[in-house]
This record gives C-alpha cells, structure tokens and sequence, in this order.
C-alpha cells in the first residue's frame, strides 16, 4: 500500500490545492485529510458524510458546588491558574484547565469530576473522487496529533478492507506534532513549497523533517514566477539534498477561480491542470517504497 502525504512548510502555500488535483487523478486510493485543526480539503471535494464519531481525549475538571466546601485547595494547587473564585464559590475554567487532574486527585471533599473531554469528531465521507476520512478539531482542544494518528489508522483499515493500494493525505502545515502524525508510517512526502525567503526556510525545516524519518520527498514549487531567484536556490537544494524536483507552477488566477467553484485544477482545461497532470505521472515513477539514507 502506498500512503503519499502532501506537506508544506508553512500555510497557505498551495498544498490543498494540489491535494485535491491528486485527489482527482489518483485511481483506486482513499483521501485522508489530516489538517484537523483547519481543514479545508472537504471545500473542494464537498464529501458526504456517511460516518460521524466524537473524539474523545483527555480529561477535564469539574467543580461539583453542592459538595464544595470553598476550601480554596484546588486554586492553591492549580499552576495553569485555572480554578476561579467568584462570591466565595469555584469553578473551572475550561480554557485554561490542562487536564492534569491534580485538583481532583487531592480534593479534601472529592467535590471535583474528572470526565473524558469530547475534543471534537471525525467523519468517514464519500466524495465525487472517492472515499475520504477527515476530522474537526474543536477550538482551543489539544490531542491533534492523536486525532490524526486516529485518521491514519482508520484509512488504513479502510484501504485493506476494500482493497485500495493508495492512501493520500493533506498533511498539516509547519513541522510540529500533527505533521510528525502525518508522516509516520508514510512512504512518500510531497513538499509545496513558496518561492520566497521564509518558504524556502521553512521547506529547509520539513525537508530535514522528512530526512530524519527517512521519507523520500518530491517538490513542487508553486508560484515559482514570482521570485525566479529563490525558486532556482530551491531546485538547487534539492538536487543538493537529493529531492525530486516534481516542477514549478506558475502564478495563475486560474486557482482563485477553481475554488470559487469547488473544483480541483484538474477538472477543467487550464495550463496549471495540465502540470499537474505531469507532475502526477511523475510521481507515479518516483521510488516511493525507498527510504532516504
């Protein structure tokens, strides 16, 4: 089975974009988006959904104030500051409690629940280019990278039950802890990548991301035209760094308008649909089952 994740840097760098053209090209595959904290891939694919599951992760505190005796413990004992007192009375603030459980562990009263924390849910959908597995991440929860290590294990099982021989994912932004879920188990990294002085940086972090893991990584500069300068120091690292090279995109509006009607690149005539049908067949040569030395 091969699992391809599309990463970037950073956002905002064209990496959906390409997603859902690969998305329409691909045959036989499961989608995944693993960017749980701001999807966007189910815009362009509008799935239906058919399976909807909460995320349950971590615990919470909560005060129960017919057992509290205002003891004021539990403030004392909180370092995130997240106990508050109001008219001789405590509560917790949901914003600030760390799930640590400290409070409810050394209640005098044991006046303090410690429940699960429903995180947000996940979904399995049908789209028009297939099965995809995606997620929601509710405001200011944290476990993303267990959200999508959940995704991940479930498109597996789906590709095996239904016998697809390719998983592809629009992996998170950056190279913190949803990006190092992203990759994990992945057999071929595609990096989007910006022609400007922090995209090229920021390639440079995921890149050695993507060498620390031994995930072979193919590059797409896009908006190459825009700085011709950085986009050649960019070719230039990765033939140094032994990357594949996929192609350059060019600045085109033509993308303003894809999204606008919901549609991938390559479903419609257009020269970027064009490129990226090439650099799809590209991909399809690219020796993904080899790790990077």
């Amino acid at each position: 089975m091969r699992e391809i994740v599309v990463i970037s840097g950073k956002g905002g760098t064209g990496k959906t974009t390409v997603c859902a053209a690969f998305a329409h090209l691909a045959t036989n595959k499961i989608i995944c988006d693993l960017d749980v904290d701001a999807p966007d891939l189910h815009i362009l694919l509008r799935p239906e959904i058919k399976e909807s599951h909460p995320f349950i992760s971590g615990n919470e505190a909560v005060i129960r104030s017919d057992a509290c005796i205002a003891c004021g413990q539990c403030a004392e004992l909180c370092r995130f500051e997240a106990v508050r007192q109001k008219e001789g009375s405590y509560s917790v603030d949901p914003l600030r409690c760390e799930g640590c459980g400290v409070c409810a562990a050394l209640c005098p009263q044991q006046a303090i629940d410690f429940p699960e924390t429903r995180c947000g849910d996940w979904f399995v959908s049908q789209s028009r280019f297939g099965l995809m597995v995606h997620a929601l991440l509710s405001p200011g929860k944290e476990n993303s990278g267990r959200l999508v290590s959940l995704l991940k294990a479930e498109a597996r099982n789906r590709a095996k039950e239904l016998g697809l021989d390719t998983i592809l994912c629009d992996g998170s932004p950056g190279v913190g802890c949803p990006v190092i879920s992203s990759l994990s188990g992945a057999r071929l990294a595609v990096g989007v990548v910006e022609p400007t002085p922090s995209g090229r940086h920021d390639f440079g972090r995921v890149a050695d991301l993507c060498r620390h893991f031994r995930i072979p990584l193919a590059v797409i500069i896009n908006k190459a035209d825009l700085n011709a300068a950085e986009a050649d120091a960019i070719a230039a690292d990765c033939a140094e760094q032994g990357h594949l090279l996929l192609g350059r995109l060019p600045f085109d509006p033509v993308v303003t308008r894809a999204m606008v009607q919901r549609q991938a690149l390559t479903e419609f005539d257009n020269p970027l649909g064009a490129l990226l049908k090439d650099m799809w067949s590209a991909l399809q040569d690219f020796p993904a089952g080899k790790r990077q030395a």
